[in-house]
């Protein structure tokens, strides 16, 4: 969500800089030196979003560890019901508010960093 926040003050400061710096490899390396600062904040955010699921699937209690998959398996049910119990069986389809698909998007797109930050990680530390 962060970056699609930053990508256009980005590139409106990258074309600032192509107007203002005569010198182009001075605008080069400092659009360079503001993509590695924008990358090194999301970096963080996403190193921030890993710990905070690594911190609740090693929580004490079960409902604390497992209410992400638990809701991720209800949206699932209600999808399916929609999309093909519906059609097939007749069963009345369940009301979708925009906001639930908004958190699916989320869910899913939150579970792929963490396992991408954490498969990244295992492979940096050199364990299969």
């Amino acid at each position: 969500m962060l970056s699609t926040l930053i990508a256009p003050v980005v590139s409106g400061l990258f074309n600032v800089i192509d107007k203002s710096v005569a010198d182009k490899d001075e605008a080069a390396r400092i659009k360079a030196r503001l993509q590695e600062m924008v990358l090194t904040g999301q970096m963080k955010e996403i190193e921030a979003a890993a710990k905070v699921i690594v911190a609740e699937a090693q929580g004490d209690s079960w409902l604390q560890r497992n209410w992400r998959p638990l809701l991720m398996c209800l949206f699932g049910v209600i999808v399916a019901n929609n999309f093909i119990v519906h059609p097939w069986f007749g069963v009345p389809m369940l009301p979708l508010p925009p906001d639930m698909w908004d958190l699916l998007k989320i869910g899913v797109g939150g579970y792929v960093v963490g396992r991408s930050v954490e498969k990244g990680v295992r492979v940096w530390q050199g364990k299969p």
